[in-house]
């Protein structure tokens, strides 16, 4: 019966986070003892299984760091990889393996550039006078929505009483002069016209 390869379970690991990350990731396992690659996940890197790892200093004396990274390099294509770098141990604490998690971050990156141009306000301009002068939807808009952050609520999560308090909040805020406002602030609120103007009525009997 063959002794199982002490590196067994961390091909394992090596594949599950491969998986888990797909396509974007490569996991590569270096053997120390032979200092060549024992294992790849998902190759991103062009290397083969047996090529020289070229990590003696992971062998030599003194205490190395456990996780090293994160790091970038640079693949074979141009694309840019950010690494972390694992030393493993053996029961009685020799380091016997290194596991490298190489992560192509290019596509992320071009993504990133790409919102970063979309939602840039270099180009916005500020609301036209004249389009925008009663504006009482965007006004209602606004003072909802800090009214909620004061409270730390949230507009799907309102109870009743809670919407009872914001319809006269927005009252007091002379929301309701603008035309259909209360058609409005029930659509938004989730609630029947009926009930706004209830909530109004009472307000005025109670003036």
């Amino acid at each position: 019966m063959t002794a199982a390869d002490p590196l067994d379970n961390y091909k394992a690991i090596a594949d599950a986070i491969a998986t888990l990350f797909f396509p974007h990731a490569e996991v590569v396992i270096h053997d120390l003892g032979s200092q060549r690659v024992a294992y790849i996940a998902n190759n991103l890197s062009k290397r083969e299984i047996g090529d020289d790892s070229a990590l003696e200093d992971m062998l030599e004396g003194g205490e190395e760091e456990r996780n090293i990274g994160p790091y970038e390099k640079l693949n074979w294509d141009g694309q840019k990889i950010r690494s972390m770098s694992t030393v493993l141990h053996d029961a009685k604490g020799k380091p016997i393996a290194v596991l490298c998690i190489n992560l192509n971050i290019t596509l992320f990156e071009t993504a990133k550039a790409a919102l970063d141009l979309f939602l840039s306000s270099s180009k916005v301009i500020p609301q036209p006078d004249a389009l925008f002068r009663d504006d009482w939807q965007e006004r209602i808009n606004t003072f909802l929505h800090g009214w909620l952050r004061q409270r730390q609520l949230a507009l799907n999560t309102l109870t009743r009483e809670h919407k009872r308090e914001l319809v006269l909040a927005l009252h007091a805020e002379g929301a309701f002069k603008g035309k259909s406002a209360a058609n409005y602030v029930a659509n938004v609120l989730n609630m029947g016209r009926a009930t706004v103007y209830k909530h109004l009525k009472e307000l005025k009997e109670e003036a």
